[in-house]
């Protein structure tokens, strides 16, 4: 059994982490967490890269000390986050994939957020939705 979540270093990817290791917990499934940037952006520079690895280090602390199984990937293959995790769920054959998602406008839940739409839509296991507290 394998449960992936899409973690961003904020409240909603903290939220989806903390309910996906959850669900591993009760599950006794090995949790792959995900971290999936698109790269070659003026945005994403070293100083951010090196950022992304400290915190990702640090959730890796957090599930070896909750006596997880688990695997933190960070991917930067040009993808969507979408993508990406919707393509380590069929290749780890995953029961199913969390994902945080953060309040909107009236105009923002008209699109929903192309990333959350498309995993929603396109990901052959069922998807958990989960909000920040």
């Amino acid at each position: 059994m394998a449960i992936v979540v899409g973690y961003v270093a904020t409240r909603e990817g903290r939220a989806a982490l903390k309910r996906a290791a959850e669900e591993c917990l009760l599950r006794n499934a090995k949790l792959i967490v995900i971290s999936s940037h698109r790269g070659g952006s003026k945005d994403f520079d070293a100083d951010e890269a090196s950022q992304f690895e400290a915190e990702l280090a640090r959730v890796a602390r957090q599930l070896q000390d909750e006596g997880l199984e688990h695997e933190v990937r960070t991917l930067v293959r040009g993808n969507d986050p979408a993508e990406d995790l919707i393509s380590v769920a069929e290749a780890e054959n995953a029961d199913f994939i969390v994902i945080g998602l953060r309040r909107r406008s009236p105009v923002g839940k008209l699109i929903l957020g192309s990333n959350a739409q498309r995993i929603l839509l396109d990901a052959s296991c069922p998807v958990l939705a989960v909000k920040a507290e």
